[in-house]
């Protein structure tokens, strides 16, 4: 599931609705989805509300106004949220319609997918085996599966708690047949299987990188080790003692009118089913993860019955990432097991702390929250990819700790005036320019006069570089700053004998600055391209193995791209995005290592020749040759 940030970095922000049929919609465009068309014409209504009364009237009504705002910005349909303080739940409101056609409100009940905050349930999950003694967090995971194997060597050392803490080293994303209007079953089968012929991104336990793929091996660890399907060992560990009645995995067609429902345009579609159940496929109501929240706050117990050790829910909520190698290139990020940050920089620049994970798919994006010593938590999810609720959550949490009388004043914002000017030698500006890959845009430093650097980005569209940031200069804070874009600053940091880009913004509700890498400078490749792969490039690739009921295929995901950039010779160019170095004459790997979410959902290609035609498989999609 793509992962928002409350910081959205440039490098990694094509989050534009599909191009027109002249370049049809890729891999890229379709994990970071969460665009938007025109803004709607109308604003949501309320649904329709089940409070115990006005608690928190002046967070509430800032509240609702924000949510609306959000929910027009990204033609939302529907909305909902529930707060919860102490023993009671105090707010709980859906917003909108489910559908243009029948106009029917939104309520309390409504379900929604809330995506990679399934995430929470897996960790939670797997911290119930290991009070059962059933699994080690740090046992390799061949001890339970066996059969489970790399092409790299070092696949041996992924541990339970690397496919927790985003540690494991896996390419990120499984792609095939995990979004579809009808249930595909067997998709964490056939991801074990597939990783079986292929790399390691990076060693197990050395950086922590977004990483769906290792959330989707839980589900056969536990499969494995209970003899139950995940969704059923979940719904009877979990969901049933927690009396979460309207949550649950996508395995069935929900009743009409249950749940809200996605658009592409203005075209109404059918029941979104998403096939990784525990790394995004839950489908769940506001109110009910208000009972998950609770349960989290008082330490695995809730109404007198203990679901998990007070001892587990720590582990949860405590910072994995410390030790890991370019944790210095993260220092805004605390990865726990399941959640996204342990330390939420907007709350703990207030003194707060939080456990936070967001959550998009195709047609929805959440924010969940809790906030385990001032007894807050939230949850507030939207029905369209583009809908912000991280600004909104953040807002209304510290309002609420103000109305509460836990925050004296909401915090300032971050002063956007920029510093002094430094010194640089030019030799040291001349040594940061070249091009910088990721797993999106690829960025290009230039500059006019080896003091100045301007940044531009790769362009799909264009097929070539666009301006992102010019006249950065060196600052006495060791940033580079642009007068005329302030918003916005970057940085170098060498680390392992590789330089990389990281950029730093004022972050959701403003009061507090996030920075990230955003990609890694790429050397000189050691030799040309072989002539096997030289005499595919220009080629383009039409994605063949999705079924008629993919929701990737209904957005108009179809094409990528296979060419070499004349800036970086000696590297494939994939999609328009991924820098790749060839291994063999069928074979090329991945070319970048940089944590957090600039480097997620990397691929391998690997072409197979049958009938004399050559394919392309890449993460699990298999593309035809074209031309």
């Amino acid at each position: 599931m793509p992962l928002q940030t409350s910081a959205h970095p440039p490098a990694a922000d094509d989050h534009a609705l599909p191009r027109a049929t002249s370049h049809l919609p890729s891999r890229r465009d379709w994990l970071a989805w969460a665009g938007t068309t025109a803004m709607a014409p109308w604003l949501p209504g309320c649904g329709g509300s089940n409070n115990p009364g006005p608690q928190l009237p002046a967070t509430m009504a800032w509240g609702r106004q924000e949510i609306r705002q959000a929910m027009q910005a990204s033609r939302a349909r529907a909305a909902s949220i529930a707060l919860l303080q102490g023993e009671r739940l105090v707010w709980q409101e859906a917003f909108g319609v489910l559908d243009d056609s029948t106009r029917a409100p939104a309520t309390p009940d409504t379900r929604f997918n809330v995506g990679s905050v399934s995430k929470v349930l897996a960790a939670l999950a797997v911290m119930i085996l290991v009070d059962r003694q059933l699994v080690a967090l740090d046992a390799p995971v061949l001890r339970y599966l066996p059969q489970f194997a790399m092409l790299s060597p070092g696949y041996r050392d992924i541990t339970v708690r690397h496919l927790l803490n985003h540690a494991s080293g896996l390419p990120g994303t499984y792609t095939h047949k995990l979004f579809a209007f009808a249930p595909q079953p067997g998709y964490a089968a056939e991801l074990e299987a597939a990783l079986a012929d292929v790399h390691l991104k990076h060693a197990p336990g050395a950086m922590a990188v977004y990483c769906n793929d290792g959330f989707t091996l839980v589900e056969r660890i536990v499969h494995a080790v209970t003899g139950q399907a995940y969704p059923a060992f979940v719904q009877s560990a979990i969901l049933n003692p927690l009396g979460m009645a309207r949550s649950g995995y996508t395995l069935q067609p929900l009743p009409a009118g249950s749940f809200a429902h996605g658009y592409i345009g203005d075209a109404r579609q059918g029941q979104e089913f998403v096939m990784g159940y525990a790394t995004g496929g839950l489908c769940t109501t506001p109110g009910d993860m208000m009972k998950l929240a609770a349960l989290l706050m008082r330490g695995g117990e809730l109404d007198g019955q203990r679901v998990v050790s007070k001892a587990a829910v720590a582990e949860m909520g405590r910072t994995q990432n410390h030790g890991m190698r370019l944790k210095h290139l993260t220092p805004d990020w605390h990865w726990g097991l399941g959640w996204d940050n342990t330390q939420h920089p907007g709350l703990d620049a207030a003194g707060f702390v939080a456990w936070q994970k967001s959550g998009s798919t195709m047609f929805y994006a959440s924010d969940f929250y809790v906030l385990p010593q001032a007894g807050l938590a939230l949850l507030i999810t939207g029905s369209a990819p583009g809908f912000k609720p991280g600004p909104v959550a953040e807002g209304i949490l510290l309002r609420a700790l103000q109305e509460t009388g836990q925050l004296r004043a909401l915090p300032p914002k971050v002063s956007m005036a920029p510093p002094a000017l430094a010194t640089i030698s030019s030799s040291a500006v001349d040594a940061l320019l070249g091009i910088y890959g990721c797993s999106a845009q690829p960025i290009k430093a230039t500059s006019p006069d080896s003091q100045q650097v301007d940044l531009s980005t790769w362009s799909a569209k264009a097929k070539g570089w666009e301006p992102l940031c010019a006249g950065l200069r060196l600052r006495s804070d060791g940033w580079w700053w642009s007068d005329a874009q302030p918003r916005i600053q970057y940085r170098w940091e060498q680390a392992e004998g590789s330089r990389y880009l990281l950029a730093r913004e004022p972050a959701a509700a403003g009061h507090y600055g996030v920075a990230t890498p955003v990609a890694q400078q790429m050397p000189r490749a050691p030799a040309p391209l072989p002539p096997q792969w030289s005499a595919r490039l220009g080629s383009t690739w039409l994605l063949a193995n999705e079924a008629p009921t993919s929701i990737p295929l209904a957005m108009g995901v179809g094409a990528a791209s296979l060419q070499e950039l004349p800036d970086l010779p000696g590297y494939l160019f994939w999609d328009d995005s991924q820098f790749l170095r060839p291994l063999s004459a069928d074979r090329a790997g991945m070319a970048v290592q940089v944590p957090h979410n600039a480097g997620r959902d990397l691929v391998e290609l690997v072409v197979h020749t049958q009938d004399k035609e050559e394919w392309m498989h890449a993460a699990g999609w298999v593309y035809r040759r074209h031309d």
